[in-house]
């Protein structure tokens, strides 16, 4: 494996893990001001989104100004006041606010803005809701120059009673309101059950009669070393398997995307839909669902393997077997339980099992079965939507990072410790098949998990940087969208600062940016003022009002 950049940082911040001159000097400059809950996102982030909801209310001093980089050299190129520092006393610097001008993105690249739909948009019967109300609001989106919207097709709405027979009636009224206003769609395949996660206001399951065949054979679900089942998405052990009514869960997928392709032929045709998103697993993520709350699992624990189902098994037999060591075809027996610490653990622990010979082998065959379902159904995506963009979201696990053996990421299947990267073959998979990465994690803030949760040695900054230069470094596009409910001009900037890295020597930057989620509380008169403020700079567009603003100083 070839020596990484992100894997000396993170070696360093190992070794350094309380060292606030070894941080300042490392931290990669990714920067971002909330957590936040995609449609699909998971507990964590509702952790950090009530802690960060406390800080832009005041209760915290802001985190960004206690870093020893921050006083002096501003993230994203923001230029403090002109004032001879040498000449200010001290203690006025302590004592008054710290006054830093906005950015100037006029004549930046232009980044596409899309807003998702409220979940609630399409009923379970697959029926447009409130369509007038809708049109209003599309109407004004439109107005500001939004570029598009995003909506979720769920397999559970669309193909829900009966096999192969699809309706789509709901989504059709729903398009051609988008196509009227002149609007573009980013469409989303969502293969996975919606509701428990946070933002998630409405529950649509899994078709009716796939969980009937769930209740007879369990095994097509994913299940943990206890022997539960998680419902929330199909296994991957039966991609190639003919356990749902004669097809395989990969036939089936594509069977579902070639009749959405069919249905709404004249939206790809007049390029309304410019994007299709692919479900690959839980929240319509490519992960194992490591981390189920509903299993009690709480934030930061490691999660748990989940491999035990038949199939999956039947898979790390035959890994072991062609090893030569059949004895390894288990998983591992020590390492702990959903809300374990890594060092609590034989396996996780420094110096643990997990880099034995084998934990090599069984981390390799769990991760392996992660790119080689994402690689099966792209390649059927490709075949279905010819010549549209696809992409694949990513999850962003930031917790134990700053361990040596990532702990919670290997258990949702991103083989990636400190000696590893592990989001260089994902990326590759992706360039195979001309898709893009939507990564979550870009506006987290590594000081804001040490004050909030300084057990949980998290450095979402530092997996930012992995793995976008990871996206980068194989030259795919590297999209991402807000996951807390934003409104303010501070959260606005930094998501601007990383859409548009400062001074990049290769002028890199987001492909696009979508914003969750419209709602009465976005239209209302100065939140939508700021949007459309942040809409304009995205688009690489002067505004008259840039200003200095005041953050507090330690």
């Amino acid at each position: 494996m070839a020596f990484s950049p992100a894997h000396f940082f993170q070696s360093v911040w190992t070794l350094n893990a309380h060292s606030n001159v070894a941080r300042a000097w490392l931290s990669p400059p990714v920067v971002s001001h909330t957590l936040s809950a995609s449609r699909r996102l998971s507990s964590p982030f509702l952790i950090s989104a009530q802690y960060n909801s406390r800080r832009l209310n005041g209760d915290f001093v802001s985190s960004t100004v206690r870093s020893p980089i921050s006083t002096k050299v501003t993230n994203g190129g923001e230029k403090t006041e002109d004032h001879p520092m040498d000449t200010v006393d001290d203690n006025k610097i302590a004592d008054g606010p710290l006054k830093l001008q906005e950015r100037d993105f006029a004549g930046t690249p232009y980044v596409p803005v899309y807003v998702m739909l409220p979940l609630s948009v399409i009923n379970i019967n697959c029926e447009l809701v409130d369509p007038d109300g809708l049109v209003h609001q599309l109407r004004i989106l439109k107005s500001i120059n939004v570029d598009g919207v995003m909506v979720d097709c769920w397999w559970g709405i669309v193909e829900a009673h009966t096999p192969q027979v699809y309706n789509w009636s709901g989504y059709k009224r729903l398009f051609q309101i988008v196509h009227d206003i002149q609007l573009k769609l980013q469409v989303v395949m969502s293969f996975h059950e919606c509701g428990g996660n946070v933002g998630d206001d409405v529950h649509i399951p899994l078709p009716e009669w796939v969980r009937e065949i769930g209740r007879s054979n369990p095994d097509i679900f994913f299940t943990d070393k206890e022997g539960r089942r998680n419902p929330e998405c199909l296994s991957w052990g039966i991609d190639k398997e003919r356990v749902l009514k004669g097809r395989t869960a990969v036939e089936v997928y594509f069977d579902y995307m070639r009749s959405f392709r069919v249905e709404f032929d004249e939206f790809f045709a007049n390029g309304i839909i410019s994007e299709i998103e692919i479900g690959l697993g839980p929240c319509g993520e490519l992960r194992y669902p490591s981390y189920p709350a509903n299993h009690g699992w709480k934030y930061p624990g490691i999660g748990e393997f989940q491999c035990y189902d038949q199939y999956l098994s039947k898979s790390l037999t035959k890994a072991a077997e062609a090893r030569g060591h059949l004895f390894w075809a288990k998983g591992p027996d020590n390492a702990g339980h959903y809300n374990s610490r890594p060092h609590e653990t034989v396996f996780f622990c420094d110096g643990g099992k997990y880099d034995s010979y084998y934990g090599r082998f069984f981390l390799n065959w769990y991760s392996r079965v992660l790119v080689d379902h994402g690689d099966r159904v792209l390649a059927l995506a490709n075949l279905a939507f010819e010549g549209t963009c696809i992409a694949v979201k990513l999850s962003g696990i930031h917790w134990w990072y700053k361990t040596a053996s990532h702990a919670s990421e290997l258990t949702a299947g991103f083989y990636n410790p400190c000696n590893r990267d592990g989001y260089a073959p994902i990326s590759e998979m992706l360039q195979k098949h001309g898709a893009a990465l939507n990564f979550t994690c870009v506006e987290l803030r590594t000081l804001d998990q040490e004050e909030g949760f300084p057990e949980a040695l998290a450095d979402p900054e530092g997996l930012v940087w992995q793995v976008l230069n990871a996206a980068w470094d194989v030259s795919i596009p590297v999209a991402s969208e807000n996951a807390l409910t934003c409104h303010d001009r501070e959260g606005y900037n930094k998501i601007l600062e990383n859409a548009k890295p400062f001074n990049d020597p290769d002028g890199r930057h987001l492909s696009a940016f979508t914003y969750l989620r419209l709602s009465p509380v976005l239209m209302e008169t100065h939140n939508f003022t700021e949007f459309e403020r942040f809409v304009k700079r995205m688009h690489g567009e002067a505004v008259p009002d840039l200003a200095c603003v005041t953050q507090p100083t330690t």
